[in-house]
């Protein structure tokens, strides 16, 4: 083996990493530190991504929300490996994103980062049937042939949708053809999962089958778990939720279950803005047409707490 490479596939695949791009295991899964992102169109510059701060923990399950145009599908792109960010630091499950060979990249896509696209057209092949295209990233990983099929199977148990594998896409319902591209993103075992939407075209009963899939897989196989989405309303399905707006993380949501005196649980859910490195903070749109804060804000430093006020209008 060459020097500065070592192997991590517990499937029996080789990985080779070198060591620029692997850095030590920590408590954190991603960590991502003034990512700026810059598409360039000619003699146009479009900063999609613009000092954005994200840490998520080893087997955490979040949200990540936000308008269209807010750089939602850049953050997803660049944790995927598909797109590199223009400046700052990127780790996820000990890989450095940004010291990374062609190479490199081309074996973190396969081996730790699974995603779920929102059109079934990425997910599945259309002429295999679901447990066929569950083993083909395990071809790819090296499984054996005589492993792949038990292994395929066991995933889409793990899934849900056991009783599909016989069954090309085109014979299963919305939710289906979701369980199984989640039992194929999950089939190298990924550190991390990032699903894109995956509820997007599916009914709120079958949306919550999809969040308990994902949940599971959080909470039993501790993958960490990123889902990417427009909707609110979907964030609410997990503990916490990152807002992202103008190309940086903006506000979180935190719930946690709590239990009343007369024994019912109910679930509390806090919001908090998020300081940058920087101490800048985004203050919500419905806080500064409140107010009328505009240009200048007065800042008065309390014994517990920082208030802010309108400044002068001049």
């Amino acid at each position: 083996m060459p020097p500065g490479t070592h192997t991590t596939r517990e499937s029996g695949a080789l990985n080779h990493m070198p060591q620029a791009a692997r850095e030590p295991q920590s408590a954190a899964a991603i960590t991502c530190e003034s990512v700026v992102r810059i598409h360039r169109h000619g003699p146009i510059e479009i900063q999609a991504l613009q000092g954005l701060d994200l840490h998520v923990a080893a087997g955490e399950m979040i949200a990540v929300v936000g308008p269209s145009g807010a750089g939602k599908s850049t953050l997803l792109n660049i944790l995927a490996g598909t797109d590199e960010p223009s400046a700052g630091v990127v780790r996820v499950a000990g890989w450095d994103l940004t010291a990374m060979t062609s190479r490199d990249r081309v074996e973190y896509r396969r081996s730790a980062v699974g995603v779920v696209h929102q059109q079934t057209s990425r997910n599945l092949i259309p002429y295999l049937t679901a447990v066929d295209n569950v083993a083909v990233p395990l071809s790819l990983a090296g499984v054996p042939r005589n492993a792949r099929a038990a292994q395929a199977e066991a995933l889409l148990e793990r899934t849900g949708v056991a009783y599909c594998a016989q069954r090309r896409p085109g014979e299963l319902s919305g939710g289906e053809q979701q369980r199984v591209a989640i039992a194929i993103a999950l089939a190298n075992s990924p550190a991390l999962l990032l699903a894109d939407e995956p509820t997007g075209e599916l009914d709120t009963d079958t949306s919550h089958e999809i969040f308990r899939t994902l949940r599971a897989a959080s909470e039993d196989g501790g993958t960490t778990v990123v889902v990417v989405t427009h909707d609110p309303a979907v964030s609410s399905q997990v503990g916490r939720t990152v807002a992202i707006r103008d190309g940086r993380t903006s506000s979180e949501v935190l719930r946690r279950t709590e239990v009343r005196d007369d024994g019912e649980s109910h679930v509390i859910a806090e919001e908090y803005a998020v300081m940058d490195r920087a101490g800048r903070v985004q203050v919500p749109r419905e806080f500064r047409e409140a107010l009328e804060l505009t240009r200048r804000v007065r800042l008065a430093l309390e014994a517990d707490h920082v208030a802010m006020f309108p400044g002068d209008q001049a």
